[in-house]
């Protein structure tokens, strides 16, 4: 049978994997050639048999030997497309013929599990998937079997085109793209039979991952009608596989398409996606395939509040929207899924908070909207942000505490009133509230039960419970003077009221910060990490960020926190303590800094410069800066994003988001860093530029004080004088030791200026602890060396100034040749045209000058006698002429007249008038 030339550009195609063929075949055994003979044999059948019956047979044959056999798949990719794909677009009246060529390409597609093969295998589906996806012609024609009436024609070419889609994304998404009318054939598909529904569903699914031109023409094909029409037939949430696959397609066709969005929420709005939130029948049967459906509809929410986040700063409004009319109709379904159903998957119940989160960050009538919402029956109601900060501090699972906590973190950006609000709630409660059931916290306010969360007994569990509380506090007090001093205030009673005064609530965050770092460093001397609760490692981090967050432009925190020596002493040792983490060093670090940048005291004993004095003795400036550089390279700030990407829903993924208690970004997270993977959703991008930008004002603040420390002998003129009844020599010995205490801060100042130049021209190096005693030993050396990179300095700051004046010469001297150049060819052109003006005048000289010798001019009188005599003479001859013809004619009137006078004529009437008019004929005989 010949299939014509379409069938040999296809047999060109696979030319090249005939050699990557022979390969794989050459080192298999004797199996494989005989599968590919075999193969070959069948193809010969199909192409040249002579009975219909036979070659049906043989496809079938064919199609089971493909589907079982990775060498019959590659002997099949090498020869078997033009047969099958001749069948295909030639015989479509066999109906039976093009239901198997069609089962045996879906087979030829399909992998085939070889987990026994070696790792370098050819896979032989990808690669026929390869080959059949490179001729648009070849995607037409199966396209165009979707019109054909045959069910299973439909069924398997819709199969067919998904396992393309799989195994060739891009290219098949850019063949259909170029095809008339090919995504409008896939989505009359949706309108068809059950089965071909769900696989035409499947296929499109596939279609729109990523292809944005893709999902205009499906939406605009009537996508978003067809979606709710069929989860809304299947059941809603209590529907199977296929709501998923129709809330995925959902999810392709908003995700970060704002047009998309818009025409969604003004064409049929947000009540259908949110219908699918109702939990209808019993509410406590949350079954593996309805918790995957609501995770779904929920990502479906997420990407709506997120998409104008992510989006240009011109699209802001289009989000904003979508805020304001969701809020009113989903809030109180988010806050049933995320706070009131607490036997939903934990999966569901984090989706439904930070969609609460999304849905009221820099929202202010959303804010509003939650922070006057309440939860519970009588008389156990509650507000809801008690509720969720309830969750917060008791939860068992990290990933719902990252939920809740990022609810607080959107409600109090950019929310002053609302982290007022929220401060004003900070009452310290009596000991026996604070020891009471944990039960009775649904009477207290928010305020203190985030202050019981704060100062439970100090075990191992509470520290956990301690930390969670602080990052609640930490959203709090963020970028708000007010909340911070007025928390400064808050004092804690002792346990028993005998034992001593109460204490500041600083003052016992810091305690615990103490505490939690003991049992590290207990935790690496025993090297049993097992032993350790899995909040120790990040506890620290925390606490820390509370404290740089509340210390920040905040001076009385600064105060308050240098109240007690031992702070001080403290993180000192903290930031060169070996057993803290890169992270813990560092933001001890930067606490120190913050000690000093806002630090506003008058007595020497605690300000600014008694601060950097203990960094320089105790670390070593080297050494400090050296901590911020280890954190910022650290994993934790180095691969901070600035917007938490979370993963897309898909079937692959969905059982085990469902299943697993902790998200990927908490066990997905390699262990092999130092830092615990909670840490990476609590420190975002914001807080992370935060440091950063500390660290810049603090290396600057330290190196200007450290280098200009404040005298501590001042000189007042008054007292140089010689004072009464002073004699001469106690007033010399008085003038000798002032001298002399001068000289030695001149000599400090010196060394001081010294060690700084040399720490900081040291490169990363770590041996910065002893600089100070080498500065006392050796300060003329520094001094020296100061001297030399000083002028070292001054020289490179003239070779540069030498520079741009070289630079600026050159310029100058090539805007000259330009100009010469072009006064040059002016020049030219000038000297040209003068040149030619010159030849000219000569010329006309010459003319002038051969005119002037030449012969003399002639009479011109002689010459006008002989021109009239010439024309007299023409005169003459031509008046005789004319009396000849006179005298002729009047010989001929003479005879004229005679002959009319013989006739009887009056020949004088006749010649009347004539000769009157000059032979001009008047008006009337013109007219005749």
């Amino acid at each position: 049978m010949n299939f014509g030339a379409p069938l040999r550009s296809k047999m060109d195609l696979v030319a090249g994997y005939k050699g990557v063929v022979g390969l794989v075949f050459g080192n298999e055994s004797s199996a494989s050639s005989e599968d590919s003979s075999y193969v070959e044999r069948l193809l010969d059948r199909i192409s040249n048999g002579a009975l219909a019956e036979d070659r049906r047979t043989a496809i079938a044959e064919l199609q089971s030997v493909v589907a079982e056999s990775h060498s019959a798949q590659l002997a099949f990719g090498a020869m078997g497309f033009p047969v099958l794909m001749g069948i295909l677009k030639e015989e479509r009246d066999d109906v039976e013929m093009v239901r198997g060529a069609l089962e045996t390409l879906v087979s030829a597609l399909t992998p085939i599990d070889r987990t026994w093969g070696p790792k370098n295998e050819v896979q032989a589906a990808l690669m026929n998937s390869d080959l059949l996806s490179r001729e648009a012609e070849g995607i037409s024609l199966l396209l165009s079997l979707l019109s054909e009436e045959d069910f299973y024609v439909r069924y398997y070419t819709l199969q067919l085109l998904t396992a393309l889609l799989t195994n060739s994304p891009n290219r098949l998404q850019e063949a259909i793209l170029t095809i008339p009318r090919g995504i409008t054939r896939l989505m009359d598909m949706l309108m068809d039979r059950e089965v071909i529904r769900n696989e035409a569903l499947l296929l499109l699914t596939h279609l729109t991952r990523e292809a944005e031109e893709i999902q205009k023409i499906v939406v605009f094909e009537g996508a978003f009608e067809k979606i709710f029409s069929i989860i809304k037939e299947e059941g809603g949430s209590e529907g199977g596989v296929v709501v998923q696959d129709c809330l995925e397609l959902l999810n392709n066709l908003i995700r970060n398409n704002g047009s998309n969005q818009i025409l969604l929420r003004e064409t049929i709005g947000f009540e259908p996606l949110i219908s699918i939130l109702r939990l209808r029948g019993s509410a406590y049967n949350f079954t593996q395939q309805k918790a995957v459906n609501l995770l779904s509809a929920l990502e479906s929410i997420e990407l709506l509040l997120m998409g104008g986040r992510e989006a240009e700063p011109g699209k802001g409004a289009d989000w904003l929207t979508n805020q304001t009319v969701l809020c009113q109709k989903v809030l109180d379904y988010l806050l049933m899924l995320g706070v009131e159903s607490q036997w939903a998957a934990v999966a569901v119940r984090c989706a439904a908070l930070r969609c609460i989160g999304d849905l009221v960050a820099r929202n202010p009538q959303n804010l509003d909207t939650l922070a006057s919402k309440l939860l519970g029956d009588e008389p156990d109601v509650e507000p809801a942000l008690n509720s969720i900060l309830r969750i917060l501090l008791r939860t068992s699972s990290l990933q719902e505490f990252i939920a809740a906590d990022y609810i607080f973190k959107c409600f109090c950006e950019t929310n002053a009133d609302g982290q007022a609000m929220l401060a004003s709630t900070m009452i310290p409660q009596p000991q026996s509230m604070t020891h009471a059931p944990l039960e009775e916290d649904v009477k207290m306010s928010f305020g203190s039960m985030l202050l019981r969360g704060l100062t439970l007994t100090e075990t191992d569990g509470d520290l956990e419970t301690c930390c969670r509380a602080a990052s609640v506090l930490t959203h709090i007090l963020k970028d708000n003077i007010q909340c911070k001093e007025r928390v400064l205030q808050i004092e804690i009673e002792a346990p028993m009221s005998s034992i001593g005064s109460p204490e500041s609530l600083m003052h016992l965050i810091v305690k615990y910060l103490v505490l939690a770092a003991s049992l590290r460093k207990k935790e690496n001397d025993h090297k049993n990490k097992k032993s350790t609760s899995v909040g120790d490692s990040y506890i620290q981090p925390i606490i820390l960020q509370l404290l740089v967050t509340w210390l920040a432009d905040c001076p009385e925190a600064v105060r308050s926190f240098l109240d007690s020596r031992p702070h001080l002493t403290f993180l000192l040792e903290l930031v060169s303590s070996p057993s803290a983490s890169v992270c813990v060093r560092g933001l001890a670090a930067v606490l120190l800094g913050e000690c000093v940048i806002y630090n506003k005291f008058g007595d020497s004993g605690k300000d600014s410069s008694m601060v950097v004095d203990a960094i320089s003795q105790n670390i070593g400036l080297t050494s400090y800066f050296l901590k911020f550089d280890e954190m910022q390279k650290s994993f934790l700030f180095a691969s901070v994003k600035p917007v938490q990407q979370h993963k897309s829903l898909t079937r692959s993924n969905a059982a085990s988001m469902v299943e697993n208690k902790e998200t990927d970004e908490i066990d997905g997270t390699s262990q092999k860093q130092d830092e615990h993977p909670i840490l990476i959703s609590l420190f975002d991008a914001e807080f992370v530029n935060f440091v950063k930008r500390l660290e810049t004002h603090i290396r600057d603040s330290i190196v200007k004080i450290y280098s200009h420390p404040k005298n501590s002998v001042v000189v007042v003129p008054a007292e140089l004088e010689q004072k009464s009844g002073e004699s001469d020599g106690d007033y010399i010995k008085r003038l000798k030791s002032f001298v002399e205490k001068q000289c030695i801060e001149m000599q400090d100042l010196l060394g001081r200026n010294a060690t700084l130049a040399e720490e900081l021209m040291e490169a990363g190096g770590g041996v910065a602890s002893g600089s100070d005693q080498r500065a006392s030993s050796g300060g003329r050396e520094r001094v020296q060396t100061e001297t030399l990179r000083r002028d070292l300095q001054e020289a490179k700051q003239w070779v540069e100034m030498l520079k741009s004046e070289k630079a600026k010469i050159e310029a100058d001297a090539s805007m000259y040749c330009n100009l010469a150049s072009k006064l040059e060819a002016d020049l030219k052109s000038l000297s040209d045209a003068y040149n030619s003006i010159e030849q000219a005048n000569f010329r006309l000289e010459s003319e002038v000058d051969t005119l002037r010798k030449g012969e003399p001019y002639p009479d011109v009188e002689a010459l006008k006698a002989q021109a009239r005599e010439e024309a007299q003479k023409e005169s003459e001859a031509e008046l005789s002429d004319l009396l000849v013809c006179l005298g002729q004619e009047q010989s001929k009137v003479e005879k004229l007249t005679l002959r009319l006078e013989e006739l009887g004529e009056d020949v004088d009437s006749l010649l009347d008038g004539i000769g009157d008019d000059t032979g001009v004929p008047d008006d009337g005989e013109e007219a005749d």
